[in-house]
C-alpha cells in the first residue's frame, strides 16, 4: 500500500498558512477546521508544518498566551515529507522515528496533501480487515477431505 491510496480516500483538501501570520490567527484556523496541523508555505513553497506540538510549546514558552508570535517562530521549518508513492511500512517507520503525527505529502516542489499518523493506521487497519474477511472466505469455502481425494482408479 502507498501514500497515494490513503489521499485517494481521504480526498485532498489542504490548509495552510503563511509564516508571518499570527500564530493567533493559526490557531484560529486549526479550531474552526478541527485539524490539527497546517502547512507552511511561503511562495509557492513548504517551509514548516505547525501542528498542536509546536502551538503547545509556544504558548508554554510565553507563559500561557501567544501574544505577538508569528507562525514561523513557532513552526518545525524541517518538516517530514513523503511523496505519493512511499510504501506505508515506510512511512510508519519515518513518522515513529520522528515522532511526527502529520507528513506533507510532496510531488517534487508541490504539495499533494497531508497525511496523519491516524490516517496511516486506519489504512493499515482497513486493509488487516480486508485480508482477514478474504481468508475467513476462503476458510469458509475450504473443500471438504472428501471432495480433495482423487478418486480410486480401477
Amino acid at each position: 500500500m502507498k501514500v497515494s491510496d490513503i489521499l485517494r480516500v481521504k480526498g485532498n483538501t489542504l490548509y495552510t498558512v503563511a509564516p508571518d501570520e499570527p500564530m493567533a490567527r493559526a490557531i484560529e484556523i486549526m479550531a474552526e477546521k478541527d485539524i490539527g496541523s497546517l502547512v507552511v508555505m511561503e511562495h509557492g513553497d513548504l517551509v514548516g508544518m505547525l501542528t498542536f506540538r509546536e502551538v503547545i510549546q509556544c504558548i508554554v514558552k510565553n507563559n500561557g498566551g501567544v501574544g505577538s508570535t508569528l507562525v514561523r517562530s513557532a513552526m518545525d521549518d524541517h518538516p517530514l515529507t513523503c511523496t505519493s508513492e512511499t510504501e506505508l511500512d515506510e512511512v510508519r517507520r519515518m513518522m515513529l522515528d520522528r515522532h511526527a503525527r502529520y507528513m506533507p505529502v510532496m510531488d517534487r516542489r508541490m504539495l499533494m496533501g497531508v497525511i496523519s499518523f491516524y490516517d496511516v493506521a486506519r489504512a493499515v487497519v482497513d486493509s488487516q480487515n480486508f485480508e482477514n474477511r478474504m481468508l475467513k472466505a476462503y476458510i469458509r469455502d475450504w473443500p471438504s477431505s472428501e471432495d480433495a481425494q482423487p478418486s480410486a482408479q480401477l
